[in-house]
């Protein structure tokens, strides 16, 4: 499109603001229109490189599937496509006579509703990244897998965009930071192939919103929504689920809260138990940072700031892990989900929940009740089971070099013993958190639970209580308190 061409078209937006009495907001890709209750998102006639809006008839298109693939997680957000009709001068919404442009017509939300608006205020709270986490999980498990051959999400097209990404965002890099991530991106994209392949067979590359960063995610109704997912590009949404998530974790990280973004990422891994997928969320966290630098200096001298900033957390995320391995110790009802969710947080490690991957391991949902499909999974057996699914996807993790918690009780040495072993084996770092509380104190937790992923009662309290061997004084020598965690 020509200058001509994109001026007459703002033209045409600037009267549609004055006759709405709308307020307009300029992205590198569409002009959005604020009126009193509605939002109006017009997209601009341009031609770049990923997307091209060039002709009425693909704006229209495009804006019809905006509007199907954002119902997906926003659906009381996109209301329809409306036309813009009349004449340049004086134009309206949904009036007689030709089609002069095509808008997405969507609910306005309130000022500081966005996640990025309430993080720099310092207003989101825990449990709005909670729902986060559980919105995608259910919303990654139920999309469509890519279709075999359909060339999406291949261990040959992640390293082209990553490298293009790179290049995108390569103004606020040094030289030196161009080659690193240059060199960074070519050696992990051939170590991740494999994997890669295999995620793609599994049907765990889907169709995802493409674009989860936290300008894009709301509280909404006293809910959570995402939005603004990729139209223009299906490459760029039908992309590893993994991959989709790990905007969002990036995101938090690159504006400081890091903490957050573990929390989300666990919240995640809880819901859908994709621990395999962790070994590549560098990568993609990598990826999605060049884009958002990319994105932040398209926007103009202004935004540089941003752009290096986004900069930086692609280079963090080069940095290798230091991989650790933590056990709890505790009767049920002693803490050890609340003190491990905090160490997590700080230190970016991957939590495995003996509670949650118990009913996994049976088929059921982290808060289904295993006692309502006439299961006992407080046997020996089945505690048995556990610890080795445990003990296996722990060692996974570690091999990846990550630092992982194993949240279960341990209340034999022989359980505590193995962990131990693991990590001599692996030769990372191994730490107790040992949690107790006086016997009321756990008969009042246990009691007072909702809504949680243990199903442990007074008698499972009791039994194991009365299985429990305490912490031997070699095995004292490696205990965290939750204080100094």
């Amino acid at each position: 499109m020509t200058t001509a061409q994109i001026d007459a078209s703002l033209a045409l937006v600037r009267a549609l603001a004055a006759t709405l009495g709308a307020q307009l907001i300029a992205t590198h890709i569409s002009w959005v229109l604020l009126a009193p209750q509605l939002a109006y998102k017009i997209k601009q006639p341009v031609r770049l490189p990923f997307l091209d809006y060039a002709s009425l008839e693909a704006r229209r298109r495009c804006c019809e599937e905006e509007v199907r693939l954002n119902a997906r997680l926003a659906p009381s957000l996109y209301l329809g496509v409306s036309r813009i009709t009349g004449d340049a001068e004086a134009p309206q919404i949904d009036g007689s006579g030709p089609v002069l442009e095509y808008a997405v017509r969507m609910r306005r939300f309130e000022a500081g509703a966005l996640f990025s608006e309430q993080l720099a205020a310092g207003t989101l709270a825990p449990a709005q990244v909670d729902r986060l986490a559980a919105l995608l999980a259910g919303f990654h498990q139920q999309a469509p897998a890519a279709l075999a051959g359909s060339g999406f999400g291949t261990p040959q097209a992640r390293r082209q965009v990553a490298l293009a990404a790179l290049e995108g965002a390569a103004a606020p890099a040094t030289p030196v930071e161009r080659a690193l991530l240059q060199e960074w991106i070519g050696q992990r994209s051939t170590a991740l192939a494999p994997l890669w392949q295999a995620r793609l067979a599994a049907g765990r590359v889907r169709e995802c919103h493409g674009d989860l960063h936290l300008d894009n995610v709301v509280s909404l109704d006293g809910a959570v929504a995402a939005f603004d997912g990729i139209e223009f590009d299906p490459a760029l949404r039908w992309i590893d689920v993994l991959d989709d998530l790990a905007f969002a974790v990036m995101d938090f990280g690159a504006r400081g809260r890091p903490d957050f973004g573990w929390r989300l990422l666990d919240g995640w891994l809880d819901a859908t138990g994709d621990h395999a997928g962790v070994p590549a969320l560098p990568f993609a966290a990598v990826y999605r940072a060049l884009v958002r630098a990319q994105v932040e200096q398209m926007r103009g001298p202004h935004r540089a700031a941003m752009a290096r900033r986004y900069l930086a957390a692609a280079l963090w995320w080069t940095t290798p892990r230091a991989p650790t391995l933590t056990i709890t110790h505790g009767l049920p009802g002693s803490g050890k989900t609340f003190q491990s969710q905090r160490l997590l947080e700080r230190s970016g490690a991957i939590r495995l929940r003996s509670d949650v991957e118990r009913k996994r391991l049976f088929g059921l949902g982290m808060l289904t009740r295993s006692r309502e499909h006439g299961l006992d999974l407080y046997t020996a057996p089945v505690t048995a089971r556990t610890y080795r699914h445990l003990y296996a996807t722990a060692r996974d993790l570690l091999l990846a070099g990550w630092p992982v918690i194993v949240d279960a009780a341990f209340l034999r040495r022989g359980e505590r013993d193995v962990a131990r072993a693991l990590a001599e084996e692996l030769q990372v770092p191994f730490a107790i958190l040992h949690c107790e509380a006086p016997p009321e104190v756990l008969q009042q937790r246990l009691l007072a639970r909702r809504d949680d992923a243990s199903e442990a009662d007074s008698s499972v309290l009791a039994r194991l209580a009365q299985a429990a061997e305490p912490l031997a004084p070699d095995e004292l020598a490696c205990v965290l308190r939750p204080d100094a965690a």
